[in-house]
């Protein structure tokens, strides 16, 4: 019995349309790095005091002193959440002309009740100061992106769905349009709670997009091209668009002009439309054989070849419908030891890398130097990455790539710690390694998540392991809150968690060269580390034949 493959092996692996399809398809991830990220920019802490009434009348020597000093990271500068008691200020400059004369300590001090004033050096303006996202509101800022990720967790429920039900190319449209749309009217919001609402809908549909325009590509190119979408296609494209974003944050430092510039993008892709199909093996599936037919006869026209009088006979088909209503529970990624142990591996994997790539992108501007070019480096250093992924997949072993990769970024993320802080420098660029290795690993990890799996639970798998680096994604915003307790603590516990997932990977089972499992009895087991005999004295006991006596025979390596 001929599965889809074969019967459409004429067409060719790499032909006029299966370039055209490639380069569409990855083209539509664009948006997905050049307005995923956007809060980098958008969510951003200006530099901010408390703001100080002009009716006081204060002379400039007194205005400067109404803010206290602290010390924060070991640096003493002028608090942002605390000013003095103004009335004592009024009563102290009408008595002294000069503050210097002054113990400022013994001052009262007071929150910031009349708000804040914010630098406009970097920015016109963002939603921090839009809003006054500081101090006892600090935790909104963060809640923001982790609002943007639950929406993500929905959007990976829902687009499978979605997708079997509508199609592959309806999905992949509609959902580039909740993106687009719903990114377009942020840049209108009119109070953050609104804000958060919109960013949840973004962040459905982004995801929903990039999984729609993955399967799509997955069906219809053959799969000796389908690694080379999966990391140099799709990858490649959510880095160049990632790079893209503080090009253009650079020179729109307004947020609202900058979402609504970001968004804009999206309406560049209608035209595709008519470029790309629906998936033929979907069609199939849903039993519409002549669309599919249409469309294989279009392809096989872009790639000058001649199709068949006959495409599928009604066995065939028959076959095509059968295999697809095969239906497993989540219960079956738990069913055996063997696929059990697998999962919990992969789960922690998937949240732990997600919380590292996310926590770096999202700290880029927090770092050292010039934001925009922090941010644009931390996004080339993907373009390397996903050239070694894809490198490290085509000749190396799966388990030890994807463990060096993470042990790399780990132990990167580990040695910040040591560098003297006059060396910020260093610590940037080990940052910038990190990011290099969790990046590879991030790429590396769906094709082997995929090869793990056997193919009745291969989706289902991914979903589960997908949801578990949305959680991850969700807490990432709030890694770098521990800094409060230590500058250094969010990157010690990151490059811990990253060398801890490291050292699982070695658990699972080698991939490279072998046929993908079809069903869960077919699945390689799982490593274990065999603890082998020492040179410990073992004893047995013989009986001497002429004397009838018992004898205790020492020997080494051998069990009683």
């Amino acid at each position: 019995m001929r599965d889809y493959a074969e019967i459409t092996a004429f067409l060719g692996e790499w032909g006029p349309f299966q370039k055209m399809i490639f380069f569409l398809l990855s083209a539509s991830i664009f948006p997905n790095g050049f307005c995923g990220l956007s809060i980098v920019f958008v969510g951003d802490i200006p530099e901010h005091r408390c703001l100080i009434p002009g009716n006081l009348n204060l002379s400039e020597a007194w205005l400067n002193r109404t803010i206290p000093l602290e010390q924060e990271r070991g640096k003493l500068q002028h608090s942002q959440c605390r000013r003095y008691r103004l009335d004592v200020i009024r009563n102290l400059s009408a008595t002294f002309a000069d503050p210097g004369s002054i113990n400022m300590s013994e001052v009262e001090q007071e929150p910031c009740l009349d708000g804040w004033e914010y630098s406009k050096d970097q920015y016109i303006s963002t939603i921090v100061s839009e809003w006054n996202l500081v101090c006892d509101n600090d935790w909104k800022g963060p809640f923001v992106m982790s609002i943007f990720f639950v929406g993500v967790l929905s959007g990976s429920f829902i687009s499978g769905q979605l997708s079997d039900r509508f199609g592959r190319k309806l999905t992949m449209f509609g959902t580039m349009a909740v993106q687009t749309v719903f990114s377009m009217l942020q840049a209108f919001s009119p109070n953050w709670e609104t804000f958060c609402i919109l960013n949840f809908l973004v962040g459905l549909g982004q995801i929903s997009n990039l999984v729609a325009a993955f399967v799509l590509g997955s069906e219809l190119l053959g799969t000796s091209i389908r690694i080379v979408f999966s990391t140099l296609g799709t990858c490649i494209s959510f880095a160049i668009g990632y790079m893209a974003l503080p090009l253009v944050a650079y020179f729109i430092r307004s947020w609202q002009m900058l979402l609504l510039f970001l968004s804009l993008a999206g309406l560049l892709y209608i035209p595709l439309w008519w470029f790309i199909p629906e998936s033929p093996r979907w069609l199939l599936i849903n039993g519409r054989v002549q669309e599919a037919e249409a469309i294989l006869c279009q392809i096989a026209k872009k790639n000058g070849v001649t199709p068949p009088e006959v495409f599928f006979n009604d066995l065939e088909l028959e076959d095509m419908k059968a295999r697809s209503k095969q239906s497993h529970s989540i219960i079956h990624l738990f069913k055996t030891r063997n696929i059990r142990a697998i999962t919990v591996i992969l789960f922690l994997v998937w949240m732990i890398l997600t919380v590292q790539y996310f926590g770096l992108s999202l700290n880029t501007t927090n770092l050292h130097g010039d934001d925009y070019l922090n941010c644009f480096i931390s996004a080339a250093v993907e373009v390397p990455a996903y050239v070694a992924a894809w490198l490290f997949l085509r000749r190396f072993s799966r388990r030890f790539s994807l463990s060096g990769s993470l042990l790399l970024g780990g132990l990167a993320l580990f040695f910040i710690q040591p560098i003297p802080s006059n060396f910020s420098a260093i610590s940037t660029i080990l940052v910038m390694i990190g990011k290099l290795g969790i990046a590879t690993a991030f790429c590396m990890v769906y094709v082997y998540t995929a090869e793990l799996y056997p193919t009745v639970v291969r989706n289902m798998g991914l979903g589960v392991n997908s949801m578990a680096s949305r959680l991850g994604s969700i807490i990432s915003p709030y890694v770098f809150f521990l800094d409060v307790y230590s500058e250094f603590l969010p990157y010690i516990l990151m490059g811990s968690l990253t060398v801890f997932s490291a050292f699982l990977v070695l658990f699972l089972p080698e991939t490279l060269n072998v046929p993908l499992p079809e069903t869960i009895d077919q699945m390689q087991k799982i490593k274990r580390f065999k603890r082998r005999s020492t040179d410990r004295n073992q004893y047995r006991f013989s009986k001497n034949g002429a004397a009838g006596e018992t004898n205790m025979v020492i020997s080494k390596g051998e069990e009683v």
